[in-house]
């Protein structure tokens, strides 16, 4: 039953990529079931594929690489959905490295929850170089979830996850290009497959580490990040023409950013670590406030061209 394709999006990073691919080459107890592993090189340099390539003859499964060279996050995930026809879908950011038993939990939950898209858990890892954040940072970059494998009542993020085709990716291009820039694609797949009564399940052993890179392991690109995660839920109402959704967002986003900003100063004039938990709070209430698109941050497509 070769019924399973990874996607792989990537954009300069072949060293991690590497490790991403030699990661999904080593799940043994799910490897008659990948019917392919997709590389969405999303560099206009196509910078990803002499390791494709070199990889191709070691490969225990079939490699496809698929050229997305406008730079953005949803043409990357869409080209890499158009390279297969699998009916299963597993995302792998080229960041994260895979459990040994990755693949076979997601499907095993899949199985047991009848979900159409089952996230797992993420264990970040930031530089030793990142001091007092260190916690934070690794927190931020990781996903914690459930102890037990089930249903959730909410969607996660497409990193480290698997999805039913037919019903979590409709069409041919199922991920906004709106969203190329900016991120949080996601956010808008997965209120589309909710207002349609999709299922999300918890895959509680299908671990993934996460390797954030020292430009990333900052303070200050957390925050930025999670300012933009604020903007979330506010921008799926705005999408929808919830008007009074997006008034109730907002106002818990004021109320969020009021209570924690106080925290953030109490904290900071503390000197306590936890003063970083503090502030990404405050800033994703204010995301929340100031979801306007003249306040996104670019953090992905050609924003990671810059020198």
């Amino acid at each position: 039953m070769h019924d399973v394709a990874i996607v792989i999006p990537t954009l300069r990073r072949p060293d991690s990529l590497e490790r991403a691919l030699r990661s999904v080459f080593a799940q043994v107890e799910a490897l008659d079931r990948i019917a392919n592993v997709v590389v969405a090189d999303n560099d206009p340099d196509g910078s990803a594929a002499p390791l494709v390539a070199r990889l191709t003859d070691q490969a225990p499964i079939p490699l496809v690489y698929a050229a997305a060279p406008a730079p953005g996050v949803a043409t990357a995930r869409n080209a890499g959905l158009a390279a297969t026809d699998a009916p299963l879908i597993a995302f792998l950011d080229d960041d994260e490295a895979a459990s040994s038993r990755w693949l076979a939990a997601l499907l095993e939950a899949q199985v047991q929850t009848g979900a159409d898209v089952v996230f797992g858990p993420i264990r970040g890892r930031v530089p030793a170089s990142t001091g007092w954040t260190t916690s934070y940072l690794e927190t931020f970059f990781g996903r914690a979830g459930p102890a037990e494998t089930g249903p959730l009542d909410e969607p996660w993020g497409c990193g480290n996850s698997l999805m039913v085709r037919a019903s979590a990716l409709p069409g041919p291009a199922p991920f906004d290009t709106a969203a190329d820039q900016t991120g949080g694609e996601d956010d808008k797949l997965f209120a589309a497959l909710s207002a349609r009564g999709g299922r999300y399940g918890w895959a509680a052993d299908a671990w993934v580490d996460e390797f954030a890179p020292p430009h990333r392991a900052t303070l200050r690109y957390a925050l930025t990040r999670a300012f933009a995660y604020g903007q979330g839920p506010s921008q799926t109402a705005a999408a929808a023409r919830d008007w009074a959704g997006v008034a109730r967002w907002m106002l818990i986003g004021a109320a969020q950013a009021g209570v924690w900003g106080l925290a953030s100063l109490a904290l900071f004039l503390l000197r306590r670590p936890a003063r970083a938990q503090a502030y990404d709070r405050t800033v994703r209430g204010l995301g929340k406030v100031m979801w306007q698109k003249r306040f996104e941050p670019r953090l992905y497509g050609a924003a990671l061209l810059r020198p």
